[in-house]
């Protein structure tokens, strides 16, 4: 459950909404600060998401050293293309349109940092194949605007999952959180989800 930091046992260094309805499953108290890292990586996906986590992690943990900084990045690979973001509508349209009929990669990259010095580090991967869509769905869905702020430009959880046909590895990783992954991070430290005993 979201807190103030003065009461939370973790902090999640993301904005995302999808990440802090992720993170709530686990019944922690956190407090959200958002990074303001420059999310600037080279390297393939899977490089680029390990570095863009830990980044996002330093620089909020750098402000509140006393809790562990759970931090997170998400990219789509199709081939060898990084798709980010989209920058507008038409980039969007082009994204979607490379990913039509097609299989492609997700990758989440998951960091995290705890007040003994530890830093804990997992990328997850999930392949997700597109069934094929007209120039026609591809532009209704870009006018809804959900592509706009998500890495592939595309929401599985919402109205990007009609584009979905199959799925091979974690869905929510795809979402942007893997919640295994974090479990075993989170355990690994001692965080253990569910843990707590009212007395």
């Amino acid at each position: 459950m979201e807190t103030p930091v003065s009461q939370a046992r973790l902090i999640l260094a993301s904005g995302s909404p999808r990440r802090r309805e992720l993170l709530a499953y686990f019944g922690l108290p956190f407090a959200v600060v958002p990074s303001d890292a420059e999310e600037n990586a080279s390297g393939s996906g899977l490089e680029r998401v390990a570095a863009l986590a830990r980044l996002k992690g330093a620089e909020v943990f750098q402000k509140y050293p006393s809790l562990p900084v759970l931090s997170a990045d998400t990219l789509v690979c199709l081939d060898d293309q990084v798709l980010g973001k989209p920058l507008g509508e038409a980039d969007a349209f082009r994204m979607l349109t490379l990913l039509s009929g097609r299989w492609h990669s997700v990758y989440t990259g998951v960091c995290l940092r705890t007040p003994d010095g530890r830093i804990r580090e997992r990328v997850e991967t999930t392949r997700v194949k597109f069934r094929y869509a007209s120039p026609g769905e591809i532009v209704r869905y870009v006018n809804t605007g959900e592509p706009m702020d998500k890495a592939g430009a595309y929401a599985m959880q919402e109205i990007g999952g009609i584009f979905v046909e199959r799925i091979e590895g974690s869905p929510t990783n795809v979402i942007g959180l893997p919640l295994a992954a974090v479990a075993t991070l989170l355990q690994a430290a001692g965080i253990l989800p569910g843990d707590e005993v009212t007395q």
